[in-house]
C-alpha cells in the first residue's frame, strides 16, 4: 500500500474581470504512478498529467496537449488547461509547489525512465 502525498494550495484563478480569484487547489501524488500528479480544482474538476511537467515548468515554459506550465518571475507558476468548453488559467506561488515536488522526490526516489504521462481532465 502506498501513501498518496496531497498539498493543498491555493491558485489565482485569472479571469478576464478587475481581480483574480483565490481557489484552493490540492495536488496529489501516488508513489504507485511515479510519473503522475494530481491537480483537483474548484468543483471537483481533476486534471491528470506528467509530474515531469510540472518540475520542468518551474524552469522554463512547457506543454504536452491541454496543459502548459510556466514561471512567473521568480515566485510565481501558472498553469493553463485548456477543455472543450474553455481555458482556465491559474497563478501559483512557489512555495506550496517546492514542497509538493520535494516530497515526491522523497516518496519516490529512484523514477522510472519511461514515456511521460498524458495530460487528462476527469
Amino acid at each position: 500500500m502506498s501513501l498518496m502525498i496531497k498539498e493543498d494550495a491555493r491558485a489565482r484563478l485569472i479571469t478576464d474581470g478587475p481581480d483574480p480569484r483565490l481557489v484552493p487547489v490540492e495536488l496529489r501524488y501516488d508513489p504507485e504512478d511515479p510519473r503522475t500528479v494530481h491537480v483537483r480544482l474548484p468543483g471537483d474538476v481533476d486534471w491528470t498529467f506528467g509530474l515531469d511537467l510540472l518540475e520542468r515548468g518551474m524552469r522554463t515554459p512547457v506543454s504536452r496537449g491541454d496543459v502548459r506550465v510556466w514561471p512567473c518571475g521568480r515566485a510565481q507558476l501558472v498553469l493553463e488547461l485548456h477543455a472543450k468548453d474553455g481555458v482556465a488559467v491559474f497563478q501559483f506561488d512557489n512555495a506550496p509547489l517546492i514542497r509538493f515536488l520535494a516530497r515526491t522526490r522523497a516518496a519516490a526516489p529512484a523514477r522510472p525512465e519511461a514515456a511521460p504521462a498524458a495530460a487528462t481532465r476527469t
